[in-house]
This record gives structure tokens, sequence and C-alpha cells, in this order.
């Protein structure tokens, strides 16, 4: 069963030290190419998008396992170590302003790939609608800074993006093998630690009628009901409030709260009407609707249509060298180098056909677990 979705991580301040970055690229790069010369670059892909894979990977590594920087940093090394013409598989994007130059790497790796350029603007759509659903309809007050566009030389991909709220990561994994929709059910597996009180969830299978509202409502006029906004938020707590008596204290997305809708947000919503979507992703791919619109939208079809969303938190609920803050200890480094030393020489051996030392690490593997 394929496993991708979330884990949640607390934020750590420093940086990663020289030392140890360079010897996460080593084993990092070691590590991806063994995967992809036994069984391809897609399921690099499939094991990235593994929460459980991915977090075991980046204490395999030698960083934290519990902090937001395993995510971050262990995807720059990936960045770095990974060599697009030798493996045929690529990471674009990253932190902070870096993720903004997404869909330009994007298009330099499919000169590189021979991808087509009805594939690349597939590829650039599905990078920026990951972030969006993510940022959008699932509104669980998590503001995206990170976002990593794994892609294969056979057009396949998968994202590892993290978002940031009161100091805790929560970290989103996609695949493109499972997404049959980028808004309904896009994550196969979600895992974390910390389930928030109340999250408008436009992505569960349970607000597929209130999607088809959503875009009725658009299709309509926003004008009809752009002054029914505050009416169906206030309801919209009220209820929740009287389903929920033994909630002591009510903590709603500050990110996504709204008081009143933005003029921006009033023009895509009219941007949105003049386009006439025909279904709820066409509606969520427009540019300008964001959470303001995706919430109001959802309250006022609940209040309207009496389709209600779900307001339930998706989240569901290893260590090798040790960690960069001592966690369960410190690096051990001369057994790093050397975990390095056996992989890279077992890598260039298979290289040359010889695949004796690769099948003592799978026997080893199959022999520890």
């Amino acid at each position: 069963m394929k496993r991708t979705g979330i884990t949640e991580l607390p934020l750590h301040g420093g940086r990663c030290p020289p030392w140890l970055f360079g010897r996460m690229k080593q084993l990092s790069g070691a590590i991806s190419e063994i995967i992809v010369q036994e069984y391809g670059g897609q399921e690099l892909l499939r094991r990235l998008a593994d929460p459980f894979f991915f977090q075991a990977l980046s204490c395999v590594i030698g960083f934290d396992w519990h902090s937001s920087g395993t995510t971050t940093t262990t995807m720059g090394a990936l960045k770095e170590a990974i060599d697009p013409e030798e493996l045929g598989v690529a990471v674009c994007g990253g932190k902070g302003k870096t993720s903004k130059r997404t869909p330009q790497e994007i298009q330099e790796i499919a000169e590189v790939f021979s991808i087509s350029s009805q594939k690349v603007e597939g590829l650039k759509y599905a990078s920026r609608m990951a972030a969006k659903v993510d940022n959008a309809c699932v509104q669980d007050g998590y503001q995206l800074y990170h976002h990593t566009f794994i892609v294969a030389e056979s057009g396949e991909w998968a994202v590892v993006q993290q978002g940031m709220h009161e100091r805790v990561a929560r970290r989103y994994h996609w695949l493109s093998d499972g997404v049959r929709s980028f808004v309904e059910e896009p994550h196969s597996g979600i895992a974390g630690d910390r389930r928030e009180d109340v999250v408008l969830d436009m992505t569960a299978r349970d607000s597929g009628e209130t999607r088809k509202a959503s875009v009725d409502l658009v299709r309509d006029n926003p004008k009809h009901f752009l002054p029914h906004v505050r009416e169906a938020e206030q309801r919209s707590l009220d209820e929740y409030l009287g389903r929920s008596p033994q909630v002591q204290k009510l903590v709603m997305p500050a990110p996504h709260a709204i008081t009143k809708l933005t003029k921006q947000t009033v023009t895509a919503l009219q941007r949105a009407y003049e386009i006439q979507p025909e279904n709820y992703e066409e509606l969520v791919a427009i540019r300008g609707i964001g959470p303001k619109a995706v919430r109001a939208l959802a309250l006022v079809s609940d209040l309207v249509y009496g389709k209600p969303p779900s307001w339930k938190d998706p989240v569901r609920f290893s260590f090798a060298h040790g960690g960069k803050d001592g966690v369960p200890y410190p690096v051990d480094k001369p057994t790093y180098d050397k975990t390095n030393e056996i992989l890279r020489g077992a890598i260039q051996e298979a290289k040359v056909g010889q695949k004796e030392r690769l099948g003592a690490l799978k026997r080893l593997h199959e022999f520890l677990g």
C-alpha cells in the first residue's frame, strides 16, 4: 500500500554544519544511486513520496529525527547530490525564494530529459496545483514555505513540501501515480503527531457536494452570495461549538479566517464567474482563487445548499549515524564516512557488472530487518 501524506516536525533554529551537509550529500546520493540502479527512477520517486521512508532516510543520513530541517536539508542534499543526466531523476525547487524557481527548473530539466512541451506544461501545472491545494484547499493553518518537485525522465513526479504554523512544521507528500484528482483525496496516506481542532478540508471525499455547490455559486454570480459570507461563517462556528461541547477553545487557522473579503479575492471570484469553470479543479486553478475564496464558497455552500464541507483534520496517526543536535547521540563521523565508502564502492562495482556487494548489502538489510 502506498503511504504518502503528511508528517509534523518542530522548528529548530541554526544551520546544518558544512561537515555534516557534505556527508549528507554523499550518503543520500549513494542511496539514491543504488535505488535507481536496482529498481529504477520511478521507485526513487515512490520512496521519497512515502513519509515513513523519507523520515528514515533523513535519520540515516544524520539529520535531526524531529526537526523541520529534516525536510529542507534532506531535500537540499538530494538536490545537490543527484546528477539528472546520470540517474534520470531531478530535484527542482527548494526553500523560500528558491521554490519560486520551480517552473523554470522544470523547463530546464525537461530539455535534459527531452520531455515534450505538452508534458512540460503538465509538470508545471502539477507543481503549482500541489502547492495551491495544500495551501488553500487544506486549511490547517500551515503556510507553505518549502516546495520541491522531483521529476523522472519518464515524466512521473513527486512533491515534498512543507508548511509552518506556530513553530511547528507539517510536511506534505504527493506522488503522480496516486493522484487521480488534485482536489479529491490527493494524498493516499497521511501521518502526523498533532491534530488541529478545526481544519477545512476541501479535498476530503466528504466535501464532494460542497465542491460542486462552490462551482455552482461561482457560475451563478459572486455578487449574489457575497452578502452572505459573514452570516455563513458565524453559522459554521455556532454549529461546530454545538456539535463539540467538549471543546474548551476553538482555534481557527489564523491565516485563513474571514472577517472581510479583500478586493483581490472579490476580483478573483468575479474572474472565475467570467471563466465559468466546469469543475472544482478548474475553479481552484484560477489565479487569485486562494484560501479566502475557497473558504467563503464552502461556507456559503453550506448556508445556501445545506452541503457542509469536512472540518476534520486529515492528519493520521531510525537512527543510524546520530543527529545534528546530538539526538539520540552525536554523529559518528568515522562510521558515517565508512558507510559512504562502502556504498560508493558497491555502486562503482555495480556499474561494471559486479553486483555481489550490492547483493550482500541486500542480505544484510534482510537480516537486520
